[in-house]
């Protein structure tokens, strides 16, 4: 479990990091800077509703 949150969180960092170089690099309407914010929103939903659904399912505790 640990291992699935953590490389999900990296994803997440990973996803931020490419998105601030777009950003900085002069293009604030580039379709890889949107693409980069849906996957970074796409990997922290998904890290949610795995996080929710493991407690729901007893494979994690608080």
């Amino acid at each position: 479990m640990k291992a699935i949150v953590l490389i999900l969180l990296a994803a997440i960092i990973v996803s931020l990091g490419s998105g601030l170089f777009f950003l900085t690099k002069g293009e604030q309407d580039s379709p890889r800077l949107l693409k980069a914010l849906k996957i970074r929103v796409a990997l922290s939903a998904g890290l949610i509703l795995f996080l929710v659904s493991s407690f729901y399912f007893g494979w994690i505790r608080p």
